[in-house]
């Protein structure tokens, strides 16, 4: 199909509210000016995630091993003192 048959298809499956065929051929017809090529079925493809793009989206995350305790945190009101009693 060409780009202009693809946004007429595309038109009318939004006009009739079928909005799933709609995003398909919205999918394809993207592919194919990008590309140049129709994709045919894009049925495998999927859209980019908001929040999952970006720079560091594809760093795995640290799980800590099992058994693992969180260690507890400081008392503020000692941070910066030294015992310095002599005892």
């Amino acid at each position: 199909m060409t780009a202009e048959e693809l946004q007429r298809a595309m038109d009318a499956a939004a006009a009739a509210l079928d909005f799933e065929a709609a995003g398909k051929l919205r999918d394809r017809l993207a592919i194919l000016r990008q590309t140049g090529e129709d994709p045919g079925d894009v049925a495998g493809l999927s859209r980019q995630q908001p929040g999952a793009m970006g720079l560091g989206t594809s760093q795995a995350r640290v799980t800590p091993p099992d058994g693992w305790i969180k260690p507890r945190k400081p008392d503020p009101m000692t941070r910066g003192r030294n015992n310095r009693r002599g005892d």
